[in-house]
């Protein structure tokens, strides 16, 4: 392999989220953090050098991306992702989080109903409830080790709630499904015949793992594409969050001006001149680096797993078919949430994200992130065993 990610990087004292505010988020000080998705990889060197570059230059005043951060993205989605993106369907945000509260404010009204499928990524709820929406809940079904959609369900809730707008992850984080072109197309099918628009978070969608495929739901059909918000980002993919670039794509006029006029409600404009370069830089020149890394996290998956099997039987891994963050079923233990979470935090040093903040079926599960060094791996596993043998 040309790059090594087992190099351990020190990040403390550079303002990390992650590893500097412990003590401030209620964790002990030496707590050994693997929750917060971010990797702990350095970004790949020729955005680095790009970011180098642009400094060199000392100014950095208003900016707007050209035509060719257009054409970088375009390539980038057709080669990996069979999608053709045009240029009036592009909206440039700072997050993705940031665009799903966009979308909730521009295309619903306050006490409207909002969907999404727990256990989920926690700031779907928040945003729904932040902003004064009905929360409405497909709760997803986990049965002989994986997960599946409650399809009858998803459109009985819609209708007996008058639904306005679903969430959708895809890939699902926590629960690591990659969903099928089958599962995407029915719940798509459902939201056209009860006028529900889609907000279609697909931010981990590089991060797949073999036998599986990630499909972009507003490319499964025209019809979708009418009724969809996609967002995607670099950020995930290439450890670029802090410096804050989405690319959201609604090929919808009506949906799209809204979404627009919503961001200039909210004060929001261009992109940092740092997020385009950036940008660029990765989808130019990134994939060799993505292959590498996700061999490398296939082989942090394989050491999880094994690990696991060998040594803490009682955990069960929650088999990922994408992104690097992984769910963990502890209910063998038999452990309150209270001394769950004592027992990982006080007496194996861990940091994690613990179910219950995904929402209804979180109870007993833990996310863990497997984006670092092996080394650091081995040794969150070692605390967790002894912890748990103890």
């Amino acid at each position: 392999m040309q790059y090594n990610f087992d190099e351990i990087i020190e990040r403390k004292n550079t303002n990390s989220i992650k590893y500097d505010f412990a003590e401030k988020l209620g964790m002990p000080e030496d707590v050994l953090p693997l929750w917060v998705a971010d990797m702990d990889f350095r970004t790949p060197s020729f955005v680095i050098d790009a970011l180098v570059e642009k400094s060199k230059h000392g100014i950095f005043g208003y900016s707007e991306s050209g035509h060719d951060y257009f054409i970088i993205l375009k390539s980038w989605f057709l080669q990996s992702h069979s999608w053709e993106v045009q240029p009036d369907w592009l909206v440039k945000t700072p997050g993705v989080v940031y665009a799903i509260c966009t979308a909730i404010c521009a295309l619903t009204r306050e006490g409207d109903s909002v969907l999404i499928q727990q256990p989920v990524y926690y700031p779907f709820a928040k945003s729904v409830l932040l902003n004064e929406r009905k929360l409405v809940v497909n709760k997803l079904v986990y049965a002989n080790d994986r997960y599946e959609i409650n399809f009858e369900d998803f459109e009985n809730k819609i209708i007996e709630n008058k639904v306005k707008l679903f969430i959708l992850c895809s890939p699902h984080n926590p629960v690591g499904r990659v969903w099928t072109e089958e599962e995407l197309a029915r719940l798509g099918d459902t939201c056209l015949k009860h006028g529900v628009t889609v907000v279609s978070d697909e931010i981990h969608a590089d991060f797949i793992y073999p036998g599986n495929k990630h499909f972009v739901f507003a490319n499964i059909k025209p019809e979708f594409a009418q009724i969809t918000v996609t967002c995607t980002a670099p950020s995930k993919t290439f450890n670029l969050a802090g410096l804050q670039v989405s690319n959201i794509f609604i090929p919808n006029p009506s949906i799209r001006h809204a979404f627009r006029q919503q961001m200039t409600k909210s004060g929001y404009n261009q992109l940092g001149i740092m997020g385009i370069i950036a940008c660029k830089a990765a989808y130019k020149n990134g994939r060799k680096w993505l292959a590498e890394l996700i061999n490398y996290l296939g082989g942090n998956l394989d050491f999880l797993r094994s690990s696991l099997c060998e040594k803490i039987p009682q955990v069960k891994l929650i088999e990922p078919e994408g992104t690097y963050l992984v769910w963990l079923d502890f209910k063998q233990l038999n452990l309150s949430e209270d001394r769950l979470e004592d027992m990982i935090v006080k007496k194996a040093g861990l940091w994690l994200n613990k179910g219950t903040i995904f929402g209804a079926g979180g109870e007993g599960f833990q996310r863990i992130n497997i984006a670092c060094p092996r080394a650091i791996l081995e040794r969150a596993l070692d605390q967790l065993e002894k912890a748990i043998k103890d």
